[in-house]
């Protein structure tokens, strides 16, 4: 992942932090149940544009740069196969 896209992908979990707080500040604030499943909606959607995000970096950075250098220093020498297999995982687990 490249510093923009890090840099971005912390702005938003941080978002995301404050909506779970503010989540949990509605609950001991006894509030109206439909105002807390809408936040709830509103954290869903926002951890899911997160996702979609970094699973974008990772398909250009570590898949399409696959072995031109460009992978994340943590990524795994694989066959074109086994890239395959853990996108295809990625994918089912994050669309669940």
């Amino acid at each position: 992942m490249n510093a923009d896209t890090k840099k971005r992908a912390t702005m938003r979990i941080k978002r995301i932090a404050g909506q779970v707080a503010g989540v949990q500040r509605m609950l001991d604030d006894d509030r109206y149940c439909v105002d807390v499943l809408t936040q709830i909606a509103a954290i869903r959607s926002a951890l899911d544009a997160l996702g979609v995000e970094l699973i974008s970096a990772h398909l250009e950075t570590c898949v399409a740069g696959h072995g031109t250098g460009s992978e994340h220093r943590c990524a795994k020498p694989m066959s074109q196969e086994q890239l395959l297999a853990e996108v295809r995982a990625v994918l089912a687990r994050f669309l669940k």
